[in-house]
């Protein structure tokens, strides 16, 4: 195991927990149409379906908690004359809903020329209070129709987004390759971005100033919206299917997946500053054929992405400028559609972050729930950050008029206890801008602070408290603390490393002679070398006698004449002179006495080996005369 590392992520055991088939939405008519759209949408009361109907194009509404087998006979939001192809609820109204279909035409006349030119449209409805499926045996099923028709496109409307900032401002995309952003309430379309091919899928950037899209001629394009023209166009991915897109939240960043020319499955994260390739290349995920469809959870910074034709969802972390790969939820259902629960309508008393909703054989909807595994019975804030509610930032006249900002967000732990809603004012962010590809700069460079309106008053300081003036040995705050400079180069570096060693150097006689004036420490002197005088060869025999007599008799201790000095250094340089001439005087006389001592010590050694000596010899004599008497009497 050595050399791996494990990342620290809170999400990293995140799974996908699938449905009992009797908790599913049962016995639903999913449209078979081959248009490239998610056929389902949610929200945290109503799940909106395309509906497979006769007799003209349909959705069904379908409210969260009934959940079980659908009557066979249900109420439709019908009025379309061809098949739904998309529909997308408000974010700040859950029973407002708008869609688009591959229309039957509308005859209008012209008011100039006296002609009928064919007209699509796109409908917002609103779903009735207390709707319900379910109704009492015998009681008429009414459809409900749309509250109102948007008219506009000359082709099949093949998309439609709610602005996530600005109240009632609608995106539509058609096959006439047109974007047209409309004011709901006034019912007419304000802008129109215009492209050289069909629309395959379109985002909103957090604000609601900025759309991006990608399209069939496999380019990616960044749009100021009310200027109604691209600040950027770079190419996409080169395969020949459809391409998805998402704005990752409030990062200037954008997620995209398509093909490669090799048909395989690609991933793909763009700088909003420099659009001009992805970061890091498109990372490639496997060859299965099916678009797949990716959704940002911007309070965790999750991308979760699911396959067409395939069960199975991936999952990815957003950090460091990178995808890290987190899990994969596994099925053997494959999906065509899928849609995930806005994050205020998830369950956090089981730590539930994500929930989706995925169309399983046309037939019947799973949802599948994404969580924290946690044994902790309380809300837990750290994988619950507030969210975006359902107050917009601003109006759709302001928007018109120029008007940016991120929309208030909510406190969940305030839902988790059942209680209202607590409004959280949104933190002041700096607003994501585009510059033209004719002045986009490059990434190291800085975009200019816009300039302060000279005709907004200058607000009156409120009276602060007066701050210490700062002495002469502590230099004033600097400006650099609330801004960061560039980093030091490489020269810079080496010189400050030097210095820092430099502490570290011996420092010269001068120098350490002004040091010990004011050290708090006594000095204690050198000890000096001993010098010893030779010896003679002793033989091996003599060897071991002495050490026998070592061991018997004592020997005599060196004395030292004169005491160790203790004191401080005179700080005077004549004193310290001095002081040098009478350390090495002493030194000398006392080497002379010690080598006194030694040869006086070697001597008696000596004196004492011989006479051990002679008396083993007495000794062996001794021996050998008793033996050869014991010998003679025996």
């Amino acid at each position: 195991m050595s050399g791996r590392f494990v990342r620290s992520s809170k999400y990293r055991h995140v799974f996908g927990r699938p449905t009992r088939k009797e908790q599913c939405y049962d016995n639903i008519r999913i449209s078979k149409n081959a248009w490239d759209t998610n056929l389902v949408k949610a929200n945290p009361q109503y799940l909106a379906v395309n509906w497979e109907a006769s007799g003209g194009g349909a959705f069904a509404v379908i409210p969260l908690h009934e959940r079980g087998r659908l009557p066979e006979q249900l109420p439709l939001f019908r009025g379309h004359k061809a098949v739904v192809l998309d529909t997308d609820w408000s974010p700040f109204d859950d029973s407002l809903i708008a869609s688009g279909s591959d229309d039957g035409k509308v005859s209008i006349q012209t008011s100039k020329l006296g002609k009928t030119c064919s007209i699509v449209q796109a409908f917002i409805w609103r779903v009735p209070g207390n709707f319900t499926l379910r109704t009492e045996e015998g009681e008429e099923i009414r459809d409900v129709a749309p509250l109102k028709q948007l008219t506009g496109h000359s082709r099949k409307v093949g998309h439609v987004l709610f602005n996530p900032a600005a109240a009632n401002i609608l995106a539509t995309s058609s096959g006439d390759y047109t974007v047209k952003i409309w004011d709901v309430e006034a019912g007419s379309p304000r802008l129109t971005l215009k492209h050289t091919d069909i629309v395959q899928s379109l985002s909103w950037s957090a604000n609601g100033s900025l759309i991006v899209t990608t399209s069939r001629d496999k380019k990616l394009r960044i749009w100021d919206v009310r200027q109604e023209a691209p600040a950027h166009v770079s190419p996409g991915h080169a395969g020949a299917k459809n391409s998805r897109v998402t704005w990752m939240g409030e990062h200037d960043r954008i997620a995209t997946t398509g093909f490669s020319k090799m048909s395989d499955r690609q991933l793909g994260l763009w700088d909003l500053r420099d659009p001009k390739e992805p970061v890091g290349g498109f990372q490639i995920l496997d060859s299965i054929s099916g678009v797949c469809m990716p959704f940002w959870d911007d309070s965790t910074q999750c991308l979760y992405l699911a396959g067409k034709g395939d069960g199975n969802i991936r999952y990815f972390e957003y950090e460091h400028d990178k995808f890290e790969y987190l899990s994969e939820y596994k099925s053997a259902d494959p999906q065509r559609g899928i849609a995930f629960l806005p994050k205020r309508g998830v369950n956090m008393h089981e730590n539930e972050v994500m929930r989706a909703f995925k169309t399983v054989n046309d037939s019947y909807i799973e949802p599948i729930s994404f969580i924290v595994p946690r044994r902790a019975e309380v809300f837990q804030g750290d994988i619950y950050p507030p969210v975006v509610g359902t107050k917009p930032a601003m109006s759709a006249a302001e928007w018109f008029d120029g008007a940016e900002g991120f929309p208030p967000k909510i406190d969940l732990e305030s839902i988790y206890e059942g209680e209202e809603p607590t409004e959280i004012r949104a933190t002041s962010k700096p607003v994501s801008r585009v510059p033209s590809s004719s002045t986009m700069l490059s990434p190291s460079k800085k975009e200019p602070e816009p300039a302060t309106p000279a005709s907004a008053p200058a607000p009156t300081p409120a009276p602060a408290i007066k701050e210490p003036e700062p002495t002469k040995d502590q230099p004033p705050p600097s400006a650099a603390t609330s801004f960061r400079g560039p980093p030091p180069s490489m020269k810079e570096q080496g010189t400050s490393i030097a210095q820092l060693a430099s502490k570290y150097d011996d420092k010269d006689s001068s120098s350490s002679s002004a040091e010990d004036d004011t050290s708090s420490f006594e000095e204690v002197a050198k000890p000096f070398d001993r010098h010893h005088a030779p010896t003679k060869p002793v033989h091996p025999a003599e060897s071991a006698a002495s050490i026998t007599r070592n061991l018997t008799s004592p020997i005599l201790p060196t004395k030292l004449t004169g005491p160790i000095s203790l004191s401080k250094p005179a700080p005077s340089s004549t004193a310290a002179s001095s002081a040098a001439s009478a350390k090495t005087a002493m030194g000398a006389s006392e080497e002379q006495v010690t080598l006194k001592d030694i040869k006086a010590l070697l001597e008696s050694q000596n004196r004492t080996i011989s006479g051990q000596t002679e008396q083993i010899a007495a000794l062996t004599a001794e021996v050998d005369r008793l033996k050869n008497t014991i010998g003679g009497k025996m």
